[in-house]
């Protein structure tokens, strides 16, 4: 089977000690515990990899260790984002990917200090041109505050044979999405983030996969299974679901904690621990996950 960048596609977390310090061992386990949730792809250095607050040699030995583990795997493609605000930086960084093994690249457009569209379309065109493998725009305008008209993606597309993705993080998603997919003729496909809180739309509106934290894949693995064959039990999962990753997406710090208490919970990272900035949770919130867990357990069990 070829490997896909569709379906679900989990944003890894970088697991630390208790002392704060990168867990190459829980790490490890992690990406190995993933393989075999049905993700069809993993992708590293997201923001709920907290990418922003990992060392540069954190980052090369995380990025060899899973993409040693996906081009292992005949069926999971390893998807490492290139965050970095400079595109002589970034376009290191993607063929350095790209060497290693990478399936595909996601390339966070830059956003300090405000650049003007010109900047980011100069930017994203040569760090997408610097590699042969798929890219994926990371379009996050609530995260970065820089705004990105479709006009922008269209050009790239026409310019760059492998820019063939946008990862749409807009609210709300769905109009964006059924921009590209009708303004591309399908050229261009979008993924869509934000814990797939509105997935049911966003796949009626054409996106071809859902990128959300990775302490519950399973959950989405089987809500893509169920959209495919049984719409009516995808509804109610979803529906199930929804209470819990509305709350969570109010912030990514919140998200980011509430997904590794999950983690460490079932038994798959040995702490929860957060760099600083973190969000804390409070007394009723860690019971909220305690529900969930119990909700979805039937999902859960290893």
């Amino acid at each position: 089977m070829s490997k896909q960048i569709a379906g679900i596609i989990p944003i890894v977390a970088a697991p630390f000690t208790s002392a704060g310090a990168l867990d190459e061992d829980s790490f490890q386990a992690l990406v190995r515990h993933l393989l075999g949730t049905g993700a069809q792809a993993l992708t590293l250095f997201g923001l709920a990899t907290e990418f922003y607050k990992l060392a540069d040699a954190e980052r090369a030995r995380m990025q060899a260790l899973l993409l040693a583990e996906t081009s292992a795997s005949a069926e999971v493609a390893g998807v490492i984002s290139i965050t970095d605000h400079s595109w002589e930086l970034a376009a290191e960084r993607a063929r350095a990917a790209e060497q290693q093994g990478a399936d595909a690249i996601m390339v966070l457009p830059p956003y300090f200090l405000g650049p003007a569209e010109p900047a980011i379309f100069e930017h994203l065109r040569r760090v997408i041109g610097a590699v042969r493998i798929p890219a994926i725009v990371q379009y996050a305008p609530a995260q970065t505050g820089v705004r990105i008209a479709p006009d922008l993606f269209l050009r790239l597309r026409d310019e760059l044979p492998n820019a063939e993705f946008v990862k749409v993080e807009t609210q709300p998603p769905g109009r964006y999405v059924a921009q590209l997919a009708e303004r591309s003729a399908g050229r261009l496909r979008a993924l869509v983030g934000y814990a797939g809180v509105q997935m049911p739309d966003v796949l009626a509106r054409g996106a071809v996969g859902i990128q959300p934290g990775c302490s519950f894949t399973e959950v989405y693995s089987e809500l893509w299974r169920r959209w495919a064959s049984d719409p009516a039990g995808f509804h109610a999962l979803h529906t199930q679901l929804l209470p819990y990753i509305s709350y969570w997406m109010q912030g990514v710090e919140l998200i980011v904690r509430a997904e590794k208490v999950i983690l460490k919970r079932r038994g798959i990272i040995a702490s929860d621990y957060c760099r600083s900035p973190a969000y804390a949770l409070d007394a009723r919130e860690l019971a909220q996950i305690e529900q969930f867990l119990e909700s979805f357990a039937p999902f859960l069990a290893r």
